[in-house]
């Protein structure tokens, strides 16, 4: 058994989570306070809905529970983390921009997501399953542990039947906790944000979409259970009677026109209304903690009428953060995502699986933040591999230190690294210049450090592919790098001296520098030895304006633009015979 961490010593805020999500499971049981070998259970829990591609938003859903869980497990203590698929829910809309799909969609607007077809050419039986699959990969390479419930399942096999039954006995004691925010404004609408919402905000914003749901309110009377139509299989209906005795329910369709009368204790195509399923599930679960989105927390919403309706099963509210947006920074090609919002699965074909759990886990969960799809993944690439310098060395902060630990590993074990993780940077430039030619890509990256050369690529995977991945999806052809074939006469010919004379230093010192150090060293030193200067000079502005000049000049000669990939990586690439070809030698 894992040793029960000193959650005091700690001082990141899943540590900070895992001690009240203890204390409120020792609270929450009967009897005396109990050792980690007897303690109950610990719940927590996460809900999705596959009506779309579930993007990185959603993912947070996830990832902040199943950090804190993670902790507790590692204290010692089992754990469930549920993620309850909400594919009963009803198909609200067809999105934007995922393959396969056509306006003919439409017609099953109103129908359980289980109920939809898939996207044409899937190979999944429904549209729940054909979006769930990729999430459930992508959960699977991020090192997430979790219990996953059908909600569709749920309410066909009637396990829910006596919950159902309990709503629709207590639909009066309902209805008078959600009367009370019937009359005001939605959240919200009385004060609109000033800050610029993206993209990605919006469609976090939607949640699960059933937080949209009408509440059970008609003409007839309030019933927290609507039933899917019997002909036509669309929740567009009205319970128009209910007989608690026989549990005799009668209702019409609005869509088709049918109408039946059923027993509730026996039919089982339908479910209660979202405000009424979610603390449901609260106290048919016991769940102890649950993060819940900004569009849930506002006042009358959805969490917070729930945390009064649950006391009617029996139950408690789960404790639990408010979590903020998560942004996106650039998507050159993310057609695979609705409205261009890009998915969990996405991101891992350009990131490895710790950096993106670091992401989630550095940050607290009413902290915005962009995951970069755009030149920044490269800085954040530098920022993780310092970052894991200084834990080697045991100068990272506590909180750093502990946010990587969650990154690397979970208690379960380590998640697979890369081997040798050389710079992201450099593995993007390289891959951008030999269009991942695998035997040009093994000889500039073993000349990165002659004295200890690449035996395999395999070293360097799977941070290569994935810079590979970034290149060639997300870099436009324009900013792709293309090395020259021929040499720039004219150019050439119009240098003066100083310039002939820098070229000269440079081709000169290549075979006694060829390395990433060694080049380095070569394209800063030759602006200082143009100015009279030892290679080792501190740099003055004067020299740093030399530098750049001399930069430019390179870069044309080799690339034809003024900016590329750093010299030496690029010198590395195109290889020290077309280098000299290039530069007139």
């Amino acid at each position: 058994m894992p040793t029960v961490a000193q959650s005091s010593t700690e001082t990141d805020w899943v540590s900070r989570f895992a001690d009240d999500v203890i204390a409120e499971s020792e609270r929450r049981a009967p009897g005396a306070k109990h050792s980690v070998a007897t303690a109950p259970v610990v719940v927590v829990a996460s809900g999705l809905s596959p009506s779309g591609p579930i993007h990185l938003g959603n993912l947070r859903e996830v990832m902040t529970p199943h950090l804190v869980a993670d902790e507790i497990r590692r204290r010692g203590y089992e754990v469930r983390h549920l993620i309850s698929w909400d594919d009963y829910d009803r198909y609200r809309k067809v999105p934007a921009g995922v393959v396969g799909v056509d306006e003919s969609w439409a017609e099953h607007i109103g129908r359980p997501l289980t109920s939809v077809p898939a996207p044409k050419g899937s190979p999944y039986p429904n549209w729940a399953e054909h979006f769930k699959a990729a999430m459930i990969e992508s959960l699977a390479e991020l090192g997430v542990e979790y219990d996953g419930i059908s909600q569709t399942e749920q309410y066909t096999s009637g396990v829910y039947r006596e919950q159902v039954l309990h709503a629709m006995k207590h639909r009066g004691d309902i209805d008078a906790i959600l009367a009370q925010y019937r009359t005001k404004k939605a959240p919200g609408a009385a004060k609109k944000s000033q800050k610029p919402v993206d993209e990605a905000e919006l469609e976090a914003a939607e949640g699960s979409g059933a937080a949209a749901e009408d509440d059970g309110t008609s003409s007839a009377g309030y019933f927290p259970y609507k039933p899917y139509c019997g002909n036509c299989n669309k929740d567009l209906t009205t319970v128009t009677a209910y007989e608690d005795e026989t549990t005799e329910l009668t209702y019409s369709c609005t869509a088709c026109g049918f109408a039946e009368t059923v027993r509730l204790s026996e039919f089982n195509r339908g479910k209660l209304v979202w405000k009424v399923d979610w603390p449901m599930r609260w106290a048919y679960e016991g769940v102890i903690f649950e993060p819940s989105g900004v569009d849930h927390s506002s006042p009358g919403s959805s969490f917070q009428v729930g945390g009064q309706i649950v006391g009617i099963f029996g139950g408690e509210q789960p404790i639990g953060p408010m979590y903020a947006f998560v942004g996106i920074s650039g998507m050159a090609k993310m057609s695979s995502s609705r409205g261009g919002v890009p998915t969990p699965a996405d991101a891992l074909k350009i990131m490895e699986a710790p950096l993106l759990r670091w992401l989630y886990a550095r940050r607290r969960p009413n902290q915005s933040f962009k995951i970069a799809f755009d030149q920044e993944i490269q800085r954040l690439y530098d920022e993780w591999d310092k970052l894991e310098s200084k834990v080697a060395e045991g100068s990272a902060l506590p909180a750093d230190a502990a946010a990587y630990s969650r990154a690397v590993r979970t208690a379960a074990g380590e998640l697979p690294r890369t081997p040798r993780p050389l710079p992201y940077r450099t593995l993007a430039s390289v891959v951008d210049i030999t269009a991942g030619h695998d035997e040009q890509t093994i000889r500039i990256l073993s000349d990165l450090d002659p004295a200890n050369p690449l035996s395999s690529l395999d070293e360097v995977r799977p941070r290569l592919d994935r810079a590979e991945n970034w290149i060639t999806t997300q870099v436009p052809a324009e900013a792709r790098t293309v090395v020259r074939s021929e040499p720039d006469a004219e150019l050439l010919g119009s240098l003066d001296d100083a310039g002939r004379e820098s070229l000269r230093l440079l081709l000169e010192g290549l075979d006694t520098h060829w390395s990433l150090d060694g080049l380095t060293t070569l394209v800063y030193g030759v602006p200082k030895v143009m100015a009279g200067l030892e290679p080792d000079a501190k740099p003055t502005a004067e020299l740093k304006a030399a530098q750049r000049s001399f930069f430019a000049l390179l870069y044309h000669l080799l690339v034809g633009k003024d900016t590329g990939p750093r010299l030496p990586t690029l010198l590395l690439a195109v290889g020290a015979d077309r280098v000299r070809k290039l530069l007139g030698a």
